[in-house]
């Protein structure tokens, strides 16, 4: 409960430091830094993705390789 009490405030105060004209006008600070660092994200989401994608193809040809072995020891 303490925890989920301090997140409220962390987060409130991080709310009202970033409006612009009612509390220490961040705004402009925080604009900067997501055009700085979404790209560096949108990168680093994209190499998950195709690391994900790799995992799921090496796992679909497990699969058929697996299935294929249990269709040729039902036929013998």
């Amino acid at each position: 409960m303490k925890s989920l009490l301090i997140g409220l405030v962390i987060l409130a105060a991080a709310v009202f430091a970033a409006l612009p004209d009612v509390g220490l006008n961040w705004w402009g600070d925080v604009l900067a830094f997501l055009r700085g660092g979404l790209p560096v994200i949108a990168v680093l989401i994209g190499i998950i993705a195709v690391f994900i994608g790799i995992a799921d193809m090496k796992d679909r040809a497990e699969a058929k390789k697996e299935k294929d072995k249990d269709q040729t020891s039902e036929g013998n």
